[in-house]
């Protein structure tokens, strides 16, 4: 049997399981059937069939597995909690959850580690829930990170008609300059060239990289970040054999970008990534870690407690992180 594609569930208390068995009845994971393993819990899933007006009927699997039969289709589910549904509301945060939620994470990171999955699909945690279980990091990709031993990742936002990579990410907007360093910049546009030649056929990926300030500096008018720090990077990445371009301003870069002239644009701060990755992508954004020696991928979006037991939440990101998952792993099935 081929490496399975391993879904975690996320918040067995958020939106995670739903929209597993969301896309499972849409028949959205019909092209991957029988590949994809969800790392989870057979109560939750099966109370969120039953919010979607459906049943999921367990059956026995093998390997320590177990398989649920919603209406015509099947997948399978690697049982790592054994939670309550009566003991676990919806959209609310506890240990219980937290605990459950790490272990799905480590369970399919060291199974993607030993060669045993071909990618992990990550759906939403809650953060505060992963603290009061005891973890120390604040989310997936810091806790990937230690768990495969890398010192430096990338954050990728993509979909179909843009990808961004994050020099910097969760910060607030007045610690941005500082943190945005020369060597932060040589490693984010070495391991986005890496990560897209090896994961996106790309043997010479095109990389935009955006100035920090606006018009890019307007020749030090506006700042001088541009020549004293993100210049200099960009002379070091040519120098290595990067196809690597700017400092482009970033309210226009955009432009070309969507119509397919970069492959990827290297942007400063979070907010000047994301903002146009979700106004084209908002429903089917992808995140994804780069820089690990597995592929990971995520949606792109929280917990929506607010959405959690209504049947209403979309699939669409889920859908677009398996996908993406897909053609990383350079697998055209």
């Amino acid at each position: 049997m081929e490496q399975p594609y391993l879904i975690t569930m996320g918040d067995p208390a958020g939106i995670g399981p739903e929209i597993i068995i969301k896309a499972l009845i849409e028949g959205q994971f019909d092209p991957l059937a029988g590949q994809i393993v969800v790392a989870g819990d057979v109560a939750i899933l099966q109370r969120a069939a039953k919010v979607l007006g459906v049943e999921a009927i367990r059956q026995t699997g093998d390997s320590g597995e177990v398989l649920l039969l919603v209406e015509s289709r099947t997948i399978r589910v690697k049982p790592l909690s054994n939670l309550d549904p009566e003991q676990i509301p919806f959209g609310q945060i506890s240990a219980d959850c937290g605990k459950a939620m790490l272990d799905y994470i480590e369970w399919a990171c060291e199974q993607c580690r030993k060669g045993n999955g071909r990618a992990m699909i990550t759906a939403p945690i809650q953060k505060e829930a992963i603290r009061a279980a005891g973890c120390e990091f604040p989310g997936h990709t810091e806790l990937l990170a230690e768990r495969c031993g890398v010192d430096k990742v990338v954050m990728m936002l993509g979909g179909t008609r843009l990808k961004v990579c994050l020099v910097t990410t969760h910060l607030a907007l007045r610690d941005v300059p500082t943190a945005v360093t020369a060597a932060e910049i040589d490693a984010t546009l070495r391991v986005t060239d890496a990560a897209f030649r090896q994961h996106f056929t790309s043997a010479s990926p095109r990389i935009a990289v955006l100035a920090l300030n606006p018009h890019a500096g307007e020749g030090g008018m506006f700042g001088d970040e541009e020549q004293r720090i993100i210049a200099p990077a960009i002379e070091r990445a040519k120098a290595a054999g990067m196809d690597v371009s700017g400092p482009h301003s970033a309210d226009t870069l955009f432009h070309f970008a969507v119509q397919g002239e970069y492959d990827a644009v290297v942007c400063m701060y979070h907010d000047q990534g994301l903002i146009p990755l979700k106004l084209l992508h908002f429903e089917d954004g992808v995140n994804v870690t780069l820089g690990l020696p597995i592929i990971r991928t995520s949606v792109d979006h929280g917990t929506a407690y607010d959405l959690a037991g209504t049947g209403h939440g979309s699939a669409e990101s889920l859908v677009a992180a398996v996908q993406m998952a897909v053609t990383m792993s350079g697998s055209n099935q």
